[in-house]
Order: structure tokens, then sequence, then C-alpha cells
């Protein structure tokens, strides 16, 4: 074999306990709730506090004594005040709450409500033996309340916020005399006129909702007039249809969320059962919308998610950022870990697009089963934080301000990423330029094991892939890249990728992260909790028998963020 010299590199590996790690979501600071705690949504107030409302319960969500509560901080979410009921538990559900502050200091909090205190109503039989539906959470009125002492009290009186009739309330089982809804998109203002979304729902069936679009709502005096009862109301689009999923696809389009662009564009996000979410651009206030797409990132591969909640938001720098969980289930499972975009606006000849990034991990839990989901973000003072709930627990995380710098840096990073003391595991990384002479499985590339078969080793796999496996001598792990990436005769830059907290292995190749194409629902893989990675001290050797060339080859004692190993791929092409 040509084209290298070093055929021993060693590698030290020391466990670092995952809890330490603050993407790990046991390391944030707990939101008090009642058991269940949904939406944990956040604004700064003008006496420098943070408030929160929180869709709380003592019962699972949907249940009755379903409300709405508020709590402040004054020490950015490591400690909060005591709980103040927006609504009573002893009264008719009141759900999924988002707050809206205006420029007098005066916040809103809009929210569902059962006002008529419905029991049930009716719905498709099957799943709903005899067709009725006992979860009365998401119908009612949508309305508000207000605070003037910064959310320590709540107007007595609450304000349903008229909602013009669209097609699906037309064409549910009431015939639009009863309203299906329910909001987790944040409000936003723009141009004087603030704009809330609201979630259209068309009937209940399987898997709950059965059928759903997008609409904003939209005042043009509400931050200025000082009696709600005078406050003035639209319902965007025009027309009667609302956001739904793209041509062809589903008849799932539901939690719309809106950022405004620097040319006062609006892009809406949301969330399909198609295995991706869909996105579109208003030129005109939210009058009309560009046909609904697939999203997709700047390389104009399509972005892979579940029927899971994805946010966009803008932040003060005008950059964006994106959570998503990055792979393509059509069902609410599978939201761990959480993922992040960055975001960056770009020309387009209709105005201005958002260019999205690769994906970093950003917040994860070390039982898979644990969904994260309803985030929000918080700037303050230069930081980053992120609240999400696995629907019991809610919490505040710090984030990683490099982390989100690299995202925002990602499509011009041509840096080599550095090496670093390792006085703990922070994962494994193998970086190498190689040239195939044939992809025949089985052909082991690099091996890290000992002679009792413990470490690491790198070597070619069905379906012209690469894989990288784990063995400790009792357990065995593996994943490869995905297929048909690789090519006989063609130079390639690949990084397998070990990162020890969240126990997950990703591939990058010739700069891009895998994410399963069409062939696979994820693009990264788990390696076994039991994996015992504190037994893996020893050296690499480049095999002999290897039928290729390996150009280049770095070995890191941590893993590499994406942004990293795209920095990597496009230092090794300006080095050609």
């Amino acid at each position: 074999m040509t084209g290298w010299r070093m055929l021993l590199l060693v590698v030290l590996m020391a466990v670092r306990i995952a809890a330490e790690d603050m993407r790990n979501i046991r390391t944030g600071w707990e939101i008090p709730s009642k058991n269940y705690a949904d939406q944990p949504y956040v604004v700064r107030t003008d006496d420098d506090a943070w408030l929160c409302i929180l869709t709380t319960g003592s019962g699972h969500e949907g249940a009755v004594g379903q409300h709405v509560m508020t709590l402040r901080s004054t020490d950015q979410g490591r400690t909060w005040s005591t709980p103040v009921d927006v609504e009573p538990a002893d009264g008719p559900e009141a759900s999924y709450a988002v707050l809206l502050k205006a420029p007098t200091g005066r916040i809103f909090a809009f929210y569902n409500h059962n006002t008529d205190n419905l029991r049930r109503v009716k719905a498709d039989d099957p799943p709903y033996k005899g067709g009725w539906c006992s979860r009365v959470d998401t119908l009612g009125y949508y309305v508000f309340k207000y605070s003037d002492d910064h959310g320590r009290t709540w107007s007595r009186q609450r304000f349903a916020v008229p909602v013009r009739e669209f097609e699906i309330d037309r064409e549910n089982p009431y015939a639009g005399e009863v309203r299906f809804f329910w909001n987790v998109g944040k409000p936003f203002v723009h141009d004087g006129v603030a704009h809330v979304p609201l979630h259209k729902v068309g009937r209940f069936g399987q898997a709950f909702l059965a059928r759903t679009e997008g609409v904003l709502l939209a005042s043009g005096n509400l931050l200025t007039e000082a009696d709600p009862n005078r406050v003035t109301w639209r319902t965007l689009p025009d027309g009667d249809i609302g956001l739904r999923a793209p041509a062809g696809g589903g008849p799932i389009a539901e939690e719309q969320n809106f950022c405004v662009l620097s040319d006062g564009s609006f892009f809406c996000v949301y969330r399909t059962i198609d295995g991706h979410p869909a996105c579109t651009y208003s030129r005109d206030g939210g009058h009309t919308w560009s046909p609904p797409q697939c999203m997709r990132y700047a390389d104009g591969r399509l972005i892979k998610h579940p029927r899971a909640a994805n946010f966009a938001w803008k932040c003060s720098n005008g950059k964006y950022l994106y959570w998503f969980h990055n792979h393509g289930g059509r069902t609410y499972d599978d939201r761990n870990p959480a993922w992040l975009c960055g975001g960056v606006e770009a020309d387009a000849p209709q105005g201005k697009v958002i260019r999205w990034s690769q994906p970093e991990i950003v917040l994860f839990d070390d039982d898979p089963r644990v969904r994260m989901s309803y985030p929000d973000l918080i700037e303050d003072d230069g930081e980053f934080y992120l609240t999400e709930t696995q629907k019991t627990i809610a919490r505040v995380h710090p984030i990683d301000g490099t982390l989100l710098e690299g995202l925002w840096n990602q499509f011009e990073n041509n840096e080599v990423a550095p090496y670093k003391r390792a006085s703990a595991l922070e994962g494994l990384a193998i970086d190498l330029w190689i040239e195939f002479e044939s992809l025949t499985p089985g052909q082991t590339i690099l091996d890290g094991r000992n002679e009792q078969g413990q470490g690491v080793c790198l070597w070619t796999a069905a379906g012209g892939a690469v894989e990288i496996v784990l063995t400790d001598g009792d357990i065995e792990s593996r994943w490869s890249c995905d297929g048909g990436l690789l090519k006989a005769g063609q130079l390639h830059h690949i990084v397998a990728n070990v990162d020890a907290s969240p126990r997950i292995i990703t591939f990058v190749i010739d700069g891009k992260l895998c994410d399963g194409g069409q062939t696979r629902q994820f693009g990264w893989g788990r390696f076994d909790a039991d994996w015992r990675l504190a037994d893996l001290g020893g050296s690499f050797r480049v095999v002999p028998e290897f039928g290729g060339r390996i150009h280049h080859l770095r070995i890191y004692n941590r893993s590499l963020r994406t942004s990293e190993a795209v920095g990597n791929y496009r230092a090794g092409l300006n080095a050609r």
C-alpha cells in the first residue's frame, strides 16, 4: 500500500460519564409542573425576568384538569417562582398556550379553551368505538388573557379570537358549528401587526388528528388597543384553504411555525406524515403563499423528519436555527436526539430564502424511548438557551455557542479540525481520504482490535458502503454509511464518528452527513449502552491486504461535529 507511511496510531480512550455532557437533557434545569408538562415557552419581561407558560395537569395529556399556568425566573431558568394559574384546574380544559409581549410591556397568553365544556365529540369509527372521542383539549374557542405586571397576575376575563371558517371547518362532523384546533407556533410581530398561528383540525381518527392544516391570525391593533374587546382580527391566508402538505402528500399539515426574513417575507415550516417537513414562503404578509415544498438542505437533499414539532427561529444576529429529529419516520415516535441546523439568508428571484446547514445533535437522553419536543429558544446577554419537554418533565438547557457558530459558518469552513488533549472520552473519529480498487464486502481497511478481538475496525460492507465495528469482547455494535455513495476508482473522504455521550454513530461521506437516503429511515445508529468503551485503548493499523489506497488518515480521540467533518473535507479539497 502506497501513500501512507504511518501504520500505528495510538488512541487513548477514557470514559466520561454521559450525564456530564451539556447536551444530555438530564443536566438541564427543571421547570416545575403538576405532572403533565407541555410547551414550556418563554418571553423576557420588561422587568428582566423570564416568563414561562406551560400546559399542565395532574394526569396525562388530554386528561380532565388540564390547564395553563405561568412561572417567573430571574436567574435564566435555574429556579422558578410559585406557579400562577392562568386558568384553574377545576375548569374546562385550557391547553397549548403561547405568549406574546407588546411594546407596552403587556403580555398576552393565547390558548385553547373548552368553554362549552363538551365531554365528547364525533370521531371516526374506527378507531373510536361508537364514533365518539372523549379527548376534548383540541377544540372550543381560541382565547387570550393578558398581564400588565410581567406575568405575576392575569386578567380575570378571557377574550375570544374570532377565527374565520375554512373548508376544513365546514367539512368537519359538525359542519363548523364546533371547531377543532390547537396551536404550538409562537406569535410574532411584523410592521406593528401581531400574528398568532393556529392549526385547524378536520376530524379525529387514526393517530388522533386525522386531517389538519394551518392558518395565521393577524391583528393590526392588539399591540396598541388598551381595551381587548375592541381588538380586531383577520384569518390568513386569503380564501378558505390553509397551509397543507405539498402536492401528493398526506392529509396532515400541522404545527406551523413562522419566521420573518430581512426583506419582510414570512417563512413557515411544519410537520407532515410524509417523512419530511414542509415549508413555504409568503411575500405579501401571509395573504398568499408559495406552493408548499418538502424542506431541503442547502445542498439540495431533502430534510427528513417524523410527525413531531419542528421549529425555526430567527436569532438576533439575523441568522436562523432549526430544531428537528433527522429521520424519515411518519409517526409521533423517535424524538431523541434533537438536532439543530443553522440557517443563513440568500437571494432568490422571489426574494430572500433560508439556506440550511447540515445538522448537529443538540440534545439527547440516555433512554431512546424518551421523546423530547416542543422547544423554545431564548437569547439572554449573548447566551442561547433551549427549553424542551418529554411531556412529564420540562427543562431549560444552556447551549454551547461554538456549536451554533459552527453551524452558521459551515458553508465557509475549510479548516482542519484540531486535535484535543483528552482527559476524558468524547468519542472517536476516523477521518480518511481513500480510493477503492473494489468495494467487495469484507475488506478490512483499518484494524484497532487487540489479540482478544476487542477494539474498533473499519471495513467494506454490502451495498457499496463502509462499516465501523465496535467490540469489547462481549458486545458488538456496528453501523454503516449509506449505500451507493462510494465508487471504485474514485477518491472519497470518509469520516466515521463515534459520539460517546449519546452513543450514536454517524458517517460523513464527501462532506455530506448520511441521513439514510431513500433506503433507510435513519442515517445514524446507536451503539449498545452496555458496550464498555473504557477498555478500548490501543493502536490502529492499516491492513496491508486492503485493495485500495489511503491518501490521508487522521484519528481523533473525540467525535467530530458535522461542521468539523465538512471543514476537513473542504480543507482536503483545497489542498489538492
